[in-house]
């Protein structure tokens, strides 16, 4: 019992790396979107739904909690990042709409059956610290969508958008380092078994209190983390950008992030969830509508600061459900899962929907004035949770 407080950097490292490597490729998407708008003759709608086809399998998040605990999780992990390589470097090959939506849909469910397990893996190997694990799995998270951009850019600047497929090795190859260096990670004795469905319905009411304001916190703020994550490189390249500039303001976003989702994380741990949640909600709305105001160079620090407080409220939020105390952590984290790519979903068909009719730049100031409407549901839980 004594092993499982200990704070296992080594193995923390390990499933950070995995995350790196699935992430990495899964960020290809939003950099090619202009690529991909001309050479397919879409709209932003059409691009939105890509994006959608990404998050459909999250409605599996759930089902794949429950089954997790008797699956050899390890395996997922692994093979995870072999079938996102290679789905996503294709991208560029798939000479139809059709095909690329198919291709998004089968890396958006070898996502869900990396994503639901690994942070419950995280939690058990983290002691007592398990805000800053989260930092350690989600900084492996950010620095891959810091690196994703710049890759599948160059990539493209090299090869054309048709050769991506040469990526495929690369990312086979990190799946066989995975597999040597994971598979003596004994995980099932570990996770407890969900055989109780009666139990897991009694967690699930027990807790639905709290995952509505968690929706309705991850909801409002979804707007203006999809705007940019998924349509950055297309905002600037409608504003006479490159797609170079778009791949490295994206990467500046995300390397921020990366650095916020560390940092959120472990401060969390020493002043609370709740109080470290509350001022990065407070303060990102306001740094989204600047933002919008700012052209050229100055747009950098912006966006450095946006990538910061947007992406640090992840691991904040993945600690507060890996607080709760219950022998169906898998499945709280399915849920958790669940809701974070369905509200991805929305939001991103919603912004590409509107971005049609107003344009990207009137719909990035929509975003930021609908994310004050996630501050009431930090109140509420910061009066309920506050203890935390």
């Amino acid at each position: 019992m004594e092993k499982q407080k200990k704070f296992q950097l080594k193995n923390i490292l390990v499933i950070s790396f995995a995350h790196f490597v699935h992430d990495t490729y899964s960020a290809f998407l939003a950099p090619i979107v202009p690529l991909l708008k001309a050479k397919l003759g879409i709209n932003n709608t059409l691009v939105s739904l890509m994006f959608v086809a990404q998050q459909i399998p999250a409605l599996l998040n759930p089902f794949i909690g429950i089954i997790a605990d008797n699956l050899k999780i390890r395996y997922l992990v692994i093979l995870a990042p072999a079938v996102t390589t290679i789905c996503m470097s294709l991208l560029g090959v798939a000479p139809l709409y059709i095909i690329i939506i198919i291709l998004l849909f089968v890396m958006g469910l070898s996502s869900a059956l990396f994503h639901v397990p690994t942070p419950v893996l995280i939690k058990k190997i983290s002691g007592d610290r398990i805000g800053k694990g989260m930092s350690f799995y989600m900084l492996g998270g950010e620095a891959a969508r810091t690196v994703g951009p710049l890759i599948i850019v160059a990539a493209v600047d090299v090869w054309g958008l048709e050769g991506t497929f040469r990526l495929i090795p690369f990312g086979l190859l990190a799946s066989l380092i995975l597999y040597f260096r994971l598979k003596n990670i004994n995980i099932s004795k570990d996770i407890k078994n969900d055989k109780s469905l009666k139990g897991i319905k009694e967690t699930f009411i027990e807790h639905l209190p709290f995952f509505i304001l968690i929706t309705g916190i991850m909801f409002f703020r979804g707007f203006m983390k999809t705007s940019i994550s998924s349509f950055l490189p297309t905002y600037l390249e409608e504003n006479g950008g490159s797609l170079w500039l778009g791949g490295v303001s994206l990467s500046v976003f995300e390397f921020a992030g990366a650095i916020g989702a560390y940092l959120a994380g472990t401060f969390s741990d020493k002043i609370g969830r709740i109080r470290m949640l509350t001022i990065i909600i407070l303060v990102s709305p306001i740094l989204m509508f600047l933002f919008t105001y700012t052209e050229g160079v100055m747009m950098f620090p912006l966006l450095l600061l946006l990538g910061f407080f947007l992406i640090s409220s992840t691991p904040v939020l993945l600690a507060l459900v890996m607080d709760i105390d219950s022998e169906h952590q898998a499945f709280l984290s399915g849920v958790f899962m669940f809701i974070s790519f369905i509200s991805s979903s929305f939001t991103a068909l919603f912004i590409g929907i509107l971005s049609d009719y107003i344009g990207l730049v009137a719909t990035y100031k929509v975003a930021s004035v609908l994310a004050f409407f996630a501050i009431p549901f930090v109140l509420i839980l910061r009066k309920k949770f506050d203890s935390k």
